[in-house]
């Protein structure tokens, strides 16, 4: 069966909301759907030696398509070893140049492997990159939809919207998700009524 190709961006409202952990149910999800998938996180921050959150999914995608034949340093082409945003991390390692274009050509050539490719961001939608471009931007040259990930934690209201809003003023199409693993026991209290009120429908991350 020809299946056209599609690549999802995982963001973020910020750091360690669960970009990892949605990648990893969204690989499942679609395999389990009986297509190839693969997987891309253009750049990692904090490595020491192999990096943590690619190599974990580098390691599952091999096992879900055999196909995807890539290697580690083809899903994650930036490692830095500062944690931090790209261009705070980049300034500490001036020798490494981020080239967009490179970016761009490793989604196309990682798309060969898969019918679905599942690219995972830094931090939140404006994590810099550089100093004028930020992952909401490679989102939008990279002309994929998004998942955007949100906690459940007190305060994730105003991250939300947000990023919401981020979303739609560059036109980038998303599908939104609550990662119910903060302030689990409030959130149905605190949060979760302006939520039914403002969107009706909530997608859960552990539903996918």
């Amino acid at each position: 069966m020809n299946r056209e190709k599609k690549s999802i961006f995982i963001t973020a409202t910020n750091t360690d909301v669960g970009k990892t952990y949605a990648s990893e149910r969204f690989l499942r999800h679609y395999a389990k759907r009986g297509y190839k998938v693969g997987y891309f996180k253009p750049l990692e921050t904090g490595v020491e030696s192999v990096p943590l959150d690619g190599g974990k999914m580098y390691e599952l995608v091999k096992k879900l398509n055999p196909e995807f034949k890539a290697s580690i340093e083809d899903i994650v082409p930036y490692q830095f070893k500062v944690p931090a945003a790209p261009f705070v991390s980049n300034i500490h390692e001036p020798h490494i140049t981020i080239d967009l274009e490179l970016i761009k050509k490793q989604k196309q050539y990682l798309e060969e492997f898969c019918d679905i490719l599942i690219i995972e961001g830094a931090g939140g939608l404006m994590v810099p990159i550089t100093k004028d471009y930020f992952i909401i931007d490679l989102i939008k040259n990279l002309n994929t939809e998004a998942k955007l990930i949100t906690p459940s934690r007190l305060g994730c209201i105003n991250d939300t919207l947000l990023s919401i809003q981020a979303l739609k003023r560059l036109d980038i199409p998303f599908e939104w998700y609550v990662n119910l693993f903060l302030d689990k026991e409030k959130f149905e209290k605190i949060t979760l009524p302006f939520y039914e009120a403002y969107f009706g429908k909530i997608n859960y991350l552990h539903d996918i």
